[in-house]
């Protein structure tokens, strides 16, 4: 399938599928959405603690960078699992311009460890990160009480439906630990319907720039 780099309205680039006409991020602010969705709305609600993260969705690790650029700046712990089925190409992601836009220059090495460390095993990036990638189709998940926080970024309902669906947020609601959380950009009336009927307390809240509202699940 074609891919095209693209730059998104905040600077922040994402990459671009011509075939589907979706793209890894909001055209409206890589960047800018993943803070509002996934640290604001997600990380933010556990200061002060140890956080286990799984993020449906590694793409282009724009989220895992910010969440260790944001947990370093506090001396936070993060055990991060990053799921993707179709990783993006190394080579690919160390085209997105993150690094620069996030002021990161002194990280930059991090983000290109991201990409070029092996897949289906655990990496210790520092003393309080770590990041374990895994090839994995979501609805091959099995985990059990195991997280904290959930990124949930797949790619939209448009164009793949099926992440979208009960079985899938089954999965992630026995993925995660009492209490734990999952966000996403989305808020589509059968996404949410999917999350209240595997028990999911589901709150509406506003969305990044460019996107009305979003959805936040807390398992209960």
């Amino acid at each position: 399938m074609k891919r095209e780099i693209l730059t998104t309205n905040d600077g922040s680039t994402t990459i671009h599928l011509p075939d589907w006409d979706e793209s890894y991020h909001s055209k409206h602010g890589a960047i800018q959405e993943a803070y509002h969705v996934f640290i604001k709305n997600g990380l933010s609600l556990f200061k002060g603690k140890s956080v286990s993260i799984l993020e449906i969705g590694f793409g282009t690790g724009l989220n895992a960078f910010i969440t260790y650029l944001e947990a370093k700046k506090v001396d936070q712990t993060i055990d991060y699992v990053g799921v993707e089925a179709y990783p993006v190409l190394s080579d690919e992601a160390l085209q997105m311009n993150y690094v620069s836009e996030l002021n990161a220059a002194d990280q930059s090495e991090i983000f290109s460890k991201m990409h070029h460390f092996t897949w289906e095993e655990r990496h210790s990036i520092s003393t309080n990160f770590s990041l374990t990638k895994r090839k994995q189709f979501f609805q091959d998940i099995s985990d059990e009480n195991s997280f904290d926080l959930i990124y949930f970024d797949a790619f939209g309902f448009r164009v793949q439906p099926e992440l979208w669906s009960l079985e899938i947020f089954q999965k992630m609601y026995k993925a995660l630990k009492t209490n734990g959380v999952l966000v996403t950009y989305a808020c589509r009336g059968s996404i949410k319907r999917a999350m209240l009927e595997c028990g999911f307390k589901v709150e509406k809240l506003p969305g990044a720039p460019g996107k009305r509202e979003m959805l936040r699940a807390t398992k209960i």
